[in-house]
């Protein structure tokens, strides 16, 4: 069966939109016999996600992320099955994951880079190992845990931008289950408007490509904003309470831009975050990995009970990485955009 891999093509500039065409498929083979501690895996689900955008320019502009070399095969999250193994902490069948599974349908990987997962925690979604029950809802559940500081019975209202992305449609459900009395999502379109209200329970959504988001926000937020969970790096509301907090999670507004992260801000909001108190940091997930399995686990029994709901957009075969990435760029998914081998 011939093997295919995806490759960086080329770079865009610093400040381009990635286009389909600065990836390409290629047929490959693999090694016949494989190594001691090497695991040869079918691939079944590959993750594609904004941080990748950092990984298309020569410099990422963070120590923990190595750019992606041209000409050589992608890497990102994916989750396969092991079809043989001659690493001792694996055996044919096992479901395993990688922050850094090649953009193939089969590789041979170290055994030492390949986490052993178990299908019964995600009810058999295997996907969902690369998205809410991976370091995306890691990143959502932490991130409000250790920075947004949500209290049971204080009457808090919590905004959510890319709120219909992987991370912030998980975000928005934790707030709320958390004891947020009113959680209110920032996105792109009427449609993703509707899914976070109807689907995921927010409280209302905004429509940033159509609605004015300041006057929304004070429609939405009569009594101002306590935790703001920011996927997207863009403006601070002046709606936000004293005492409040600004979660810095992601800046997709940015990456296609050549600026530093967390990004700038005015003197002006600087002098308000100061004099109203406001807590502005920067969460990297990451750091908390001691947590993370009972992290995942709650996540699991959440997504088991139907707590917490997962929305995801499949894209089906490995030619189809590029335009699933550049579409997930535009806004073109709900939920973790997935591409299914």
């Amino acid at each position: 069966m011939p093997v295919y891999r995806v490759v960086l093509n080329s770079r865009p500039g610093k400040d381009a939109v990635p286009v389909p065409e600065h990836f390409r498929l290629e047929e490959t083979t693999l090694a016949p016999d494989l190594q001691d501690g090497d695991v040869l895996v079918q691939t079944l689900y590959l993750s594609v996600d904004p941080y990748m955008r950092c990984r298309m320019n020569e410099d990422t502009g963070a120590d923990y992320m190595t750019p992606w070399q041209v000409s050589e095969c992608v890497d990102g999250g994916g989750v396969g099955v092991v079809e043989s193994s001659r690493c001792s902490t694996f055996i044919e069948g096992d479901v395993v994951t990688s922050f850094n599974w090649p953009w193939q349908t089969q590789a041979v990987m170290k055994g030492s880079g390949l986490q052993k997962v178990d299908p019964q925690l995600a009810d058999g979604h295997l996907s969902y190992f690369l998205g809410a029950i991976g370091l995306t809802g890691l990143t959502a559940l932490l991130g409000v845990r250790e920075k947004g500081h949500v209290i049971k019975g204080a009457n808090q209202t919590m905004v959510v931008s890319g709120a219909a992305g992987a991370c912030g449609s998980i975000a928005g459900q934790i707030g709320r289950l958390d004891g947020c009395v009113r959680v209110v999502g920032i996105c792109g379109s009427n449609q993703k408007c509707k899914v976070l209200v109807e689907d995921l329970g927010f409280s209302a959504a905004i429509n940033y490509r159509q609605e004015d988001v300041p006057v929304k926000l004070k429609e939405c937020c009569p009594d101002g904003v306590d935790v703001y969970f920011d996927n997207v790096g863009g403006e601070i509301s002046d709606k936000m309470n004293k005492g409040g907090h600004v979660i810095l999670c992601g800046q997709i507004s940015q990456y296609n831009k050549d600026v530093p992260y967390p990004p700038p801000l005015s003197k002006e909001t600087r002098e308000t975050l100061q004099m109203r108190n406001i807590t502005r940091e920067r969460f990297i997930v990451l750091n908390y990995m001691s947590k993370a399995d009972a992290a995942l686990f709650e996540l699991s029994q959440c997504i088991k009970s139907g707590q917490i709901k997962v929305m995801e957009t499949v894209s089906n075969g490995i030619e189809n990485l590029g335009d699933a990435f550049c579409s997930m760029m535009k806004g073109g998914n709900i939920g973790k955009q997935i591409i299914k081998i």
